[in-house]
């Protein structure tokens, strides 16, 4: 790297450093609001672009975004696979089925056709388009699926197909990129292209995932090794999966789908490890991507603009909720979750980054594609980013509402400050007495963050008021559904607003605990 680049690198770095930082700081508002994330990364990286401060100017060609982008897909295809709830992706299989088979690949299918018809795209730069727009984005799925009024079954059927379909769509690009590369005249052995992707890629990822469980299995019980690190040695199993399939000519990108998806059936404590802390560094890296695609290149689609442009990004994104009504018929839905997951398929990163390939390949002509998918990831983040937003205003206004009654019904009422513990190896505790201890009809509490099964004991036994939260994650409690006896379910995410809906009681010891 010549020092010119190398100076350009560091500076994106600065630049993108303080964004993260200014991002994190605003990540308690954007939470309450619902809106998504990457509105705020998108923005940030406009602001600092050539059309504001010039700071930023990051083109196709450029060598950190190909790096960035490379890595930033390699780590959602692992992350997907490796968020993969076997139990219930079992549960659900018909809804898995129907939304990951037909309803992607007609998608991909349909949209891929309005390129062709609209556009006069080739077929094989149609069907990379097509694929492209197919894939939801799991950044962007986040603020749906914490959606507290979302159907459970529409929340499992929308996080079994961002997890799973990008490894459906790949093939499909890399197929295009090979009937391109042929028609602009480069030779192409078939019979190799085949092996390479259907054999060698997966066959990595899966050999590099079982030795990685194996030798970490094997360090676990001799040494031991810290959770924390346990997440590291993930991101560490996909870099090196995605390199062993390149090292053989293989396609390092479903080599890291296979080795996550392999540790997902192999290593289930590991899998919850990386979801609770490896899985945020997979989204520092496409948040990294978005603000350099946010700079100049996602809107490089607009100056493009013109009727068939419009028109195929309006199909692009209706075509999704007409093919997923008609997929998913065969299965008795209730009519919100039906349109709940017909509805929610934003196009985001996951996106831009499959179309990137070709671009990456220096294929003639497919920087067009990367324009055109901009347009429709643009609308997308306008349609699917803000309905987070007015579903959040709905839920608040309802529950200003209860409140409001709550007090009319009995007035004088101050809520009571609520004591909660938690287990040993237990979430964080949803508020605490500010006192280092404290004590209920004689039995101390050395530590109300975190509480001994002795105490707990103790607090029982001169009758103490408890409730006892069961707040695993799901994929632990789908392991193993048994609760402690009397124990209150209660999912991690958003436990304070949880709990005000199970109406726990203000007057006593509430104690959490996980595995």
């Amino acid at each position: 790297m010549d020092p010119f680049n190398a100076d350009a690198f560091v500076r994106i770095l600065a630049l993108v450093g303080g964004i993260i930082v200014v991002a994190a700081l605003l990540s308690g508002l954007v939470d309450r609001t619902g809106l998504p994330q990457v509105l705020v990364f998108l923005g940030l990286g406009a602001v600092l672009g050539p059309s504001g401060l010039a700071l930023l100017d990051v083109g196709l060609d450029s060598g950190p975004l190909r790096v960035v982008a490379t890595l930033s897909l390699a780590l959602v295809l692992f992350s997907d696979a490796i968020t993969i709830d076997l139990v219930e992706l079992r549960r659900n299989g018909l809804v898995a089925l129907l939304v990951v088979g037909p309803g992607t690949i007609l998608t991909a299918a349909l949209i891929g056709l309005a390129g062709w018809g609209l556009l006069g795209l080739a077929p094989a730069a149609a069907a990379i388009l097509g694929a492209a727009l197919a894939s939801t984005d799991p950044v962007l799925l986040k603020s749906v699926l914490r959606a507290r009024d979302l159907p459970n079954v529409a929340r499992q059927a929308l996080r079994i197909e961002s997890g799973v379909n990008d490894a459906v769509l790949l093939p499909i690009v890399l197929v295009g990129m090979a009937f391109l590369s042929q028609s602009a005249g480069a030779s192409h052995d078939w019979a190799r292209f085949a092996i390479d992707l259907l054999v060698l890629g997966p066959a990595s990822g899966v050999a590099v995932g079982v030795v990685s469980v194996a030798t970490l299995d094997l360090i676990r019980r001799r040494i031991g090794v810290t959770r924390d690190y346990e997440s590291l040695y993930a991101i560490g199993t996909a870099l090196a999966a995605y390199a062993a399939a390149e090292a053989l000519h293989g396609s390092g990108f479903l080599a890291a789908f296979a080795a996550g998806a392999t540790i997902a059936a192999l290593d289930v404590e590991l899998c919850d490890c990386f979801i609770e802390y490896g899985q945020t560094t997979a989204e520092m890296a496409l948040l990294f991507t978005f603000v350099l695609l946010g700079g100049s290149l996602i809107w490089s689609g607009i100056g493009l603009l013109n009727g068939p442009i419009v028109l195929f990004a309006v199909a692009a994104v209706l075509l999704r909720p007409l093919v997923y009504l008609v997929s998913l018929a065969p299965v008795r839905l209730e009519p919100k979750a039906r349109i709940a997951i017909a509805w929610f398929g934003p196009r985001g990163l996951s996106s831009l980054l499959l179309v990137l390939l070709p671009v990456f390949g220096g294929i003639p002509g497919t920087d067009y594609l990367f324009a055109l998918c901009s347009v429709v990831v643009l609308l997308s983040l306008v349609v699917h980013g803000g309905t987070p937003v007015v579903m959040a205003s709905v839920i608040r206004s309802r529950e200003r509402a209860r409140g409001e009654s709550a007090v009319a019904a009995t007035p004088g009422a101050a809520p009571a400050p609520i004591a909660l513990a938690a287990l040993p190896g237990g979430p964080e505790s949803l508020d605490t007495p500010e006192a280092e201890g404290s004590t209920s009809d004689g039995v101390i509490v050395e530590n109300p963050d975190r509480i001994s099964i002795a105490e707990l004991r103790g607090l029982w036994e001169h009758g103490s008021p408890v409730t006892i939260l069961d707040v695993r994650t799901e994929r632990s409690y789908n392991r193993e559904p048994l609760q402690a006896a009397g124990s209150v379910r209660l999912q991690p995410d958003h436990v304070v607003e949880r709990a005000r809906e199970l109406d726990l009681p203000r007057d006593s010891w509430i104690v959490a605990y996980c595995t």
